[in-house]
């Protein structure tokens, strides 16, 4: 759902990068907890835009946002509304199998990766380097999460035969 940022002040507010579709939702969620699922956070919006600046409940001071920082925030998946029509939540893409044109397996999505900017699939292929793909309709141009899995075009330096040696400068 996001990732807490850096503090804002004194009084413990930090500022919260949101992948929600409008930044300030990501409070309307209810209580959100850190990746283990131990820690749950209740967030206020004090300031809305691109980054919300907020208040969690219990942080009272700079310290205390301070050792937040980078803290990603999930939601149980049974919060979230359904997918519609050719959506899908970024999720649902690890775990698919990654088909060439042809049609033969490539890899599997194990991550997706977004640290502002793009999205970016890591493909794990055996015998070969892990891919990091862009996520972009070019590199990517079917997506079915039915069928489980996506169809890649690479683009053409991004590709490492499986015999590389990676350690020799070889790309991933």
């Amino acid at each position: 759902m996001g990732v807490i940022g850096r503090p804002h002040g004194v009084r413990g507010l930090v500022r919260v990068q949101a992948f929600t579709a409008r930044p300030e939702d990501i409070a309307a969620y209810g209580p959100l907890s850190d990746e283990t699922g131990e820690r749950t956070f209740r967030l206020e919006i004090v300031t809305p835009g691109e980054m919300p600046v907020v208040r969690i409940t219990g942080v009272a001071d700079r310290d205390a946002a301070a050792r937040l920082t980078g803290t990603r925030l999930h939601v149980a998946r049974a919060v979230l509304p359904p997918a519609e029509g050719d959506e899908f939540y970024l999720a649902d893409l690890v775990g698919l199998a990654a088909l060439d044109a042809s049609g033969a397996a490539v890899g599997t999505v194990t991550a997706v990766h977004d640290h502002g900017a793009g999205t970016f699939l890591e493909i794990v292929r055996d015998g070969a380097a892990a891919m990091l793909l862009p996520f972009t309709r070019a590199a990517v141009p079917v997506v079915d999460i039915a069928a489980g899995r996506i169809v890649i075009d690479p683009p053409a330096e991004q590709i490492v035969p499986p015999s590389a040696d990676v350690g020799e400068g070889a790309a991933a």
